[in-house]
């Protein structure tokens, strides 16, 4: 009798111990879950509606209705100028099209620098920013930078012709928007050309100034790189200085004036020195 009591309690502690190391793996691995879940649920980034193009579009192409649609961006990372609703990008009694102004990828985020306002055709009227004038200058391989330049480039304007009686170069206008070659604001030309126009995006200050430069000499573009921020200083270049040529000043001495009287003594006349009255 005591050896099956003793059978039996043993039996019953091991399934007690059994019992407990279930349970304290069940609440591991319920545990080990929970964190997980937890971790994911704090890696979930939060979106918002971005719209986007169903369809490749290039230049100049219109942007209706459907070839947009919505989807889920992450909210910090949306790039600047996208939007987030259709009345956004076509306002209540306005056209229904935009165009394009560069060519836009399928799935690429629409941005307003993309695109024209509503209703409006690919140009530089696109591009005008307000209070700015477009201005075009005549060019040829030389002054244009061998055509090399596109429309969204930026570029020095120097002026060359007659200055006292000598030749002079001078820097006019620094870092100036490119919103045209010849008739063509596509800024997506494959290959280069020379132009035999470019036109800049001036105020109606520098026009004048161009268009006087423009009438009394020959204007050159140099072009000036994407990343560079500095503005050029005043340059100007005459003959004497590309030649090395240094000037010699004169220098005129003023001689001290002497004023005199004659007067006649017997047969001869004589000079008497006198204060000079004027």
């Amino acid at each position: 009798m005591r050896l099956i009591f003793g059978l039996v309690l043993i039996l019953g502690i091991g399934l007690a111990g059994f019992a407990v190391y279930m349970a304290k793996g069940y609440m591991g691995t319920y545990q080990a879950e929970l964190a997980r879940e937890r971790a994911a649920r704090a890696a979930i980034v939060p979106t918002v509606d971005v719209y986007v193009v169903t369809r490749e579009i290039k230049y100049g192409e219109r942007v209706t209705v459907e070839d947009l649609r919505a989807v889920k961006w992450p909210e910090t990372a949306i790039p600047e100028g996208t939007f987030h609703t259709m009345e956004e990008i076509f306002p209540e009694g306005e056209a229904k099209y935009r165009t394009a102004v560069r060519t836009i990828e399928k799935d690429e985020a629409v941005m307003q620098s993309k695109l024209t306002e509503t209703g409006q055709i690919a140009g530089i009227t696109s591009r005008l920013q307000p209070g700015m004038r477009a201005f075009t200058i005549d060019v040829d391989a030389s002054t244009g930078v061998s055509g090399f330049l596109r429309p969204g480039h930026r570029v020095d304007v120097y002026w060359s012709g007659q200055s006292q009686n000598q030749e002079v170069t001078k820097l006019i206008d620094s870092g100036i928007d490119v919103i045209a070659i010849d008739q063509s604001a596509n800024e997506e030309r494959e290959s280069a050309r020379v132009a035999r126009t470019v036109t800049v995006q001036i105020t109606p200050q520098q026009v004048a100034s161009l268009a006087q430069a423009q009438a009394t000499g020959r204007l050159s573009l140099s072009l000036v790189g994407n990343n560079d921020d500095t503005l050029a200083t005043a340059i100007e270049v005459d003959q004497n200085r590309l030649l090395g040529i240094v000037e010699q000043q004169r220098v005129e001495v003023e001689q001290e004036r002497v004023c005199t009287i004659r007067t006649r003594r017997g047969a001869e006349v004589v000079e008497i020195p006198i204060t000079c009255t004027n």
